[in-house]
């Protein structure tokens, strides 16, 4: 059984009341497109639900859009999920379904605000149009849904439709016309702020805002979430780690692998490199959090309906970039950590767009903990070395995109998505998708970060990283004016970005230097926490392909940077 209907009709909603939290996620054959599925049980019979993703039409062009048309073809029975409240765009959808022939049962989801928008609908003349059960549900409130699965048995083929695009209009007008009645309903002050959140000037205003509270609740929640774990790992993990240790004592090798190197005669969960320090810490106690965090705000706004809002504000003026309207919501997450900013690169429809936007969050986007200290090390020498420093980073994000633009082979769709009314989120569906979501995290990026932690510190251990920094740093200082001590430190930025910027204070840098250097650890190779999430998002070319870039910004920008300043 699948579930299709237009985006922001509600599929996931019955989804989660039918299935529960017991949804897996799973990737389309030979694509990275994901959808949940899950197993119910009613009337004696064992049924494998699909949320397929979300199309306006089966003959769609977006990936998304040709994964959900190929889960119709493989299904025994389509349901399809449709907005009461507007009935005709759907409908077209519906036909389409139709002509494929498939056992189906129609769910006439909200219909409680169809009612409020005074619109009534004829269920009876509805079913004998289309020739299938046709069944009002209100998903957020579990209202219908029982009778939706009786009607599963009842499922029909529905009578034929003409292929042709312009008499399908026709008969979806038709339709309409004998189906569907409207009666006067004042407007609310939801129709009001629906209005205004869509002018260009008022909108943006508070699109702003939204974006900036969006900010600032994965930053708390994720913060947060790090405050409580950091206890935790130094009373009870940490004990552990060091009674393992004296255990590994005896295998050198062994301890190196497992608990790493001891910083200052003690383990330190970020410096050691142990597969069970930093592997451990990093996955659990550093991005997870974040991760956690930016998932169940997202959620939040999904439900909501506000990102095709916002997407629909920005998309003119990211569009000439290269960018989809999208591409914000990642972009200001990676303000927070790098990692949930590209993990957020999911909204987006196209290979080419997710792999653009990546580069743009991992090359200019500081994290929250490198722009305290970047803001700590020059807000002394007054606000001109900040404002260059971010201005800088602002030049090279928008120049990359336009090079990236035509650079990045691929398709770039247009934006095309519904703006749909403003809804109070249904929780028990947005911790479904939060569980769903983090649980795929865990399965298939924890072994990544292990591995990444692994080559580091196996780099680390056979001396080859320090070696070959010391070997680049003679040429280095002579491009980007800084000491020798500076571009060792630079390349702990592979570790976290912001442990190498607090090591610079030390060295008693110029202005000048602490600005290029500043630049340069923001430009340059990830973290191996927001790398390990590259590998896993794109795969082992396009990371080769993103640190080419990384790289090669990074050492133009610094020496462009030398020479001007």
């Amino acid at each position: 059984m699948v579930l299709a209907g237009n985006p922001n009709v509600g599929k996931s909603v019955i989804f989660t009341q039918i299935s529960g939290v017991y949804a897996f996620s799973s990737n389309y054959p030979g694509t990275t497109v994901d959808f949940l599925r899950s197993y119910v049980e009613h009337g004696g019979e064992l049924y494998e639900i699909i949320d397929a993703p979300g199309t306006y039409s089966l003959e769609g062009i977006a990936e998304a859009e040709r994964i959900a048309a190929r889960l119709v073809e493989e299904a025994d029975i389509v349901v399809n999920v449709v907005d009461a409240g507007n009935l005709e765009r759907n409908l077209y959808l519906t036909f389409e379904l139709a002509e494929r022939q498939k056992p189906m049962v129609v769910a006439l989801n909200m219909w409680d605000e169809a009612k409020k928008q005074g619109i009534d609908i004829d269920l009876k003349a509805l079913e004998g149009t289309l020739g299938v059960p046709v069944v009002p549900v209100v998903a957020t409130t579990g209202e219908g849904i029982k009778n939706l699965l009786a009607a599963l048995q009842k499922a029909r083929i529905p009578h034929f439709v003409s292929p042709d695009h312009t008499r399908r209009w026709e008969e979806i007008g038709k339709v309409i016309s004998e189906v569907q009645r409207f009666s006067y309903r004042r407007p609310t002050w939801r129709d009001t702020l629906q209005r205004v959140t869509l002018l260009p000037g008022a909108g943006l205003l508070f699109g702003f805002v939204v974006l900036l509270g969006m900010f600032f609740s994965v930053r708390f929640i994720g913060e947060g979430l790090i405050h409580l774990l950091d206890p935790l790992f130094e009373q009870y993990y940490l004990p552990l780690l060091e009674r393992l240790g004296v255990v590994l004592s005896r295998y050198p090798l062994w301890y190196e692998i497992l608990i790493g190197k001891p910083v200052d005669g003690h383990i330190d969960f970020e410096l050691s490199l142990g597969l069970l320090s930093t592997g451990v810490y990093v996955s659990l106690g550093a991005v997870l959090p974040y991760v956690l965090a930016f998932y169940f705000v997202l959620g939040l706004l999904e439900d909501v309906g506000y990102l095709p809002r916002l997407a629909v504000l920005l998309d003119g003026f990211l569009h000439r970039l290269g960018l989809h309207g999208y591409s914000v919501v990642p972009m200001l997450l990676g303000l927070g950590c790098n990692v949930p900013g590209i993990m957020a690169t999911r909204v987006l429809e196209s290979e080419k767009e997710r792999f653009v936007v990546t580069v743009l969050v991992a090359i200019g986007i500081p994290c929250s903990a490198q722009q305290a200290l970047i803001v700590g090390a020059l807000a002394p020498h007054g606000v001109a070395p900040v404002l260059v420093v971010y201005g800088t980073l602002f030049a090279v994000v928008v120049s990359l995109a336009l090079l990236l633009k035509y650079l990045v082979p691929g398709f770039r769709p247009p934006l095309v998505c519904e703006i749909p009314p403003y809804r109070l989120p249904f929780l028990k569906a947005v911790l479904s998708k939060l569980w769903v979501r983090l649980r795929g995290f865990l399965r298939d990026a924890l072994p990544i970060v292990f591995l990444g932690t692994f080559i580091v510190n196996l780099l680390y251990l056979t001396n080859a990283f320090p070696a070959l920094a010391r070997f680049v740093s003679p040429w280095l200082s002579r491009m980007l004016g800084l000491p020798p001590e500076a571009i060792l430190v630079i390349a702990l930025g592979v570790l976290r970005k912001y442990m190498a910027m607090g090591l610079l204070l030390p060295l008693g840098l110029s202005v000048k230097q602490l600005v290029i250097a500043s630049v340069v650890i923001s430009l340059f190779f990830p973290c191996v926490a927001a790398f390990v999430v590259v590998l896993r998002e794109f795969g082992w070319k396009r990371l080769f392909e993103a640190v080419a870039i990384m790289l090669s910004f990074a050492f133009i920008v610094g020496s462009l940077l030398n020479m001007l300043l």
